[in-house]
């Protein structure tokens, strides 16, 4: 009697994660869905961009190492598309 109890209470409780998980995964295709983003941008264009330069503005007043940062990172991703696309032409 106890692993019958057991088997059903498994099941319910399988049951309420695939719910869940069905849930969860609506509410991720929001997200992911790229036509929304792409049609948002295009009817808010200045929006964003009015939105990303206050952000810059705002990062170089309180944290400008992260900026100087990401500029080094941007570089030496730069450097090594150039030396890969050198190597690619000779090679």
């Amino acid at each position: 009697m106890d692993t019958n109890q057991e088997i059903s209470r498994l099941k319910q409780q399988l049951e309420e994660v695939i719910e869940k998980n069905k849930q969860l995964e609506e509410q991720l295709h929001k997200y992911q869905h790229t036509k929304h983003h792409i049609k948002y941008y295009e009817n808010n264009s200045d929006k964003v961009k009015e939105r990303a330069k206050n952000y810059m503005t705002k990062l170089k007043e309180t944290d400008p190492e992260k900026i100087k940062e990401w500029r080094h990172n941007a570089y030496i991703k730069r450097k090594e598309k150039l030396k890969q696309s050198a190597e690619n032409t000779n090679g």
